[in-house]
């Protein structure tokens, strides 16, 4: 966690501001670097600083929070940390399969699924698609249903709230 104080501090021993030692703190390298080389961009950065640092601390602490360094490869809500190529530890994340976007759509649909909104979601062909749904079918995870539209879809029991708009086929 940043401090607004010590941030603070680091501003007014930087020549207030002038040699952006409290843009290192909390993690602004390159702007540090502007700042040291312009002397904090002629004092008109160092002032906009001084008026803004509690919200720059803020938001650096909500980055740290959601990109913590050294976590590179530990799995975080459908991604994977892994550091990229300006050294900061990132959630990158990584293609959804088929199945779970078979169950994404499913549990948005209230258990209802298309091999059209499948192919379009998961980006595969329609053969592709009808073929993964009725694989899901025949090991009995799935029903194949027609809406009294006369629309085939398939349903996902355990995530339907009712299928009064269907009928069996």
């Amino acid at each position: 966690m940043y401090s607004v104080g010590l941030a603070y501090l680091l501003w007014l021993v930087s020549g207030f501001g002038a040699f952006g030692f409290h843009r290192f703190y909390l993690g602004k390298i390159p702007t540090g670097l502007l700042w040291m080389c312009t002397g904090g961009l002629g004092m008109v950065g160092s002032i906009y600083d001084f008026l803004t640092l509690p919200g720059q601390v803020r938001e650096a602490n909500i980055r740290n929070a959601l990109f913590p360094r050294g976590n590179a490869g530990q799995v975080h809500g459908g991604g994977r940390w892994r550091n990229v190529s300006d050294g900061e530890a990132r959630i990158v994340r990584e293609k959804e399969t088929v199945e779970r976007t078979i169950l994404r759509l499913a549990k948005q649909n209230k258990g209802i699924i298309t091999a059209s909104e499948l192919a379009l979601e998961a980006n595969v062909s329609m053969d592709e698609a009808k073929k993964t749904l009725d694989t899901l079918v025949t090991k009995g995870f799935a029903e194949l249903r027609v809406r009294k539209t006369g629309t085939l879809v398939y349903t996902l029991p355990e995530l339907m709230d009712s299928d009064s708009p269907l009928e069996d086929f």
